[in-house]
């Protein structure tokens, strides 16, 4: 077994961290990763973009729920995801975005986040984390860090990593760029980025960007990190919430096939198809200096047009119409396992190498 600084500040089995990933809000994923004795984690863009009157393709409303306010919304999913991981006992958390353009969804998604760990015993003892993203941490700090539950921020830079610091988050996960979903714009990957937080920070560091196997692990722990969030890896499996169409684009897709365009919150790496072509094309066209990580600017309407086609058609059957988030290590797997199976995999694979380190060393 390879426990790590992760495992004991988390209570969790192995160093993993299920990523939160929209535009659903990956609840039965995070039940899957939890019951494997991972870090589950509950996406919540989509519960703020409903918020923001825009439909969440792909999700129908659960009979009885009607209309409901991100709070209640964000109450309501903690516990369902509680109910389904109790006999394993899984640990679980939740991601926010915190970005200027979604910050009222994100107060009222933290509230009911908080509200639910103070108003339930299992609750509390079992969500123990909470991760914000895509914006600043500081504003956050006198209301995360008074409940008692764990806080992550993930970062592109050293700069944010040092600023996370300040705020006092307890762990920092590094995003490289060849992350899928929400990226920046300045290209730092994972091989980089990752032992260079690790170096500038005290707090805890955990790899994201390129992770989905158990040579990626090990190669997490040597750079510095005390374990991995993986997200387009767990795209590919049985229990996620993503729909058929995105799972077979990422298990076809190869290490070139992703693109990084302008997107709602900012920068987004898709998986490279028709769909997104245009829409980097239009970031090329509206906001070309983006490109050279200067300030965003404000979400161009032909932008935010075809974004919203593209989400729309991921309820089609034509894969080139949507637009699929996802990262470049889609590349490196071909299968659909069970969570189950892909943890245990990657656990063994990564006990195996380490293991086997000392052969690839030349005695003197």
């Amino acid at each position: 077994m390879i426990r790590t600084k992760l495992c004991d500040l988390v209570g969790i089995k192995h160093p993993i961290i299920q990523a939160g990933m929209g535009p659903w809000k990956t609840e039965k994923l995070a039940i899957a990763a939890a019951n494997a004795g991972i870090l589950g984690i509950i996406s919540t863009s989509g519960i703020i973009a409903e918020a923001m009157g825009m439909a969440v393709v792909g999700e129908p409303d659960r009979p009885g729920e009607g209309e409901r306010t991100p709070y209640e919304m964000t109450k309501q999913l903690i516990l369902r995801v509680k109910e389904a991981t109790r006999e394993a006992k899984g640990i679980f958390g939740i991601n926010c975005m915190v970005s200027a353009e979604l910050v009222q969804g994100a107060r009222d998604i933290i509230s009911g986040t908080l509200d639910a760990r103070e108003e339930d015993p299992e609750v509390k003892e079992r969500l123990r984390v909470i991760i914000t993203s895509a914006g600043d941490p500081l504003p956050w700090a006198e209301v995360i860090k008074p409940s008692g539950a764990k806080w992550f921020h993930v970062v592109p830079s050293v700069r944010h990593a040092q600023r996370c610091e300040r705020a006092g988050v307890d762990a920092i996960i590094a995003s490289g760029h060849e992350a899928g979903g929400h990226t920046a714009w300045e290209p730092v990957h994972s091989m980089v980025l990752l032992p260079a937080v690790a170096k500038a920070v005290n707090t805890p560091v955990v790899g994201a960007g390129g992770f989905c196997d158990g040579a990626s692990l090990v190669a997490a722990l040597a750079l510095g990190a005390c374990g991995v969030q993986m997200g387009t890896r767990f795209i590919a499996t049985q229990e996620s919430d993503f729909v058929p169409l995105w799972k077979n684009r990422v298990l076809k897709s190869g290490e070139r096939d992703t693109l990084a365009a302008r997107g709602f919150v900012g920068p987004l790496r898709y998986l490279k198809n028709r769909a997104s072509i245009e829409l980097t094309e239009l970031t090329l066209k509206k906001t070309p200096r983006l490109y050279l990580g200067e300030p965003d600017v404000a979400l161009d309407p032909d932008i935010w047009s075809v974004e919203s086609q593209g989400m729309a058609n991921l309820m089609g059957d034509d894969d080139e119409k949507a637009l699929f988030y996802g990262g470049e290590v889609a590349g490196r797997f071909e299968d659909l396992p069970t969570v189950k199976e892909l943890v245990e995999r990657i656990v063994k694979e990564a006990e195996e190498i380490i293991s086997s380190l000392p052969g690839f060393i030349k005695p003197k």
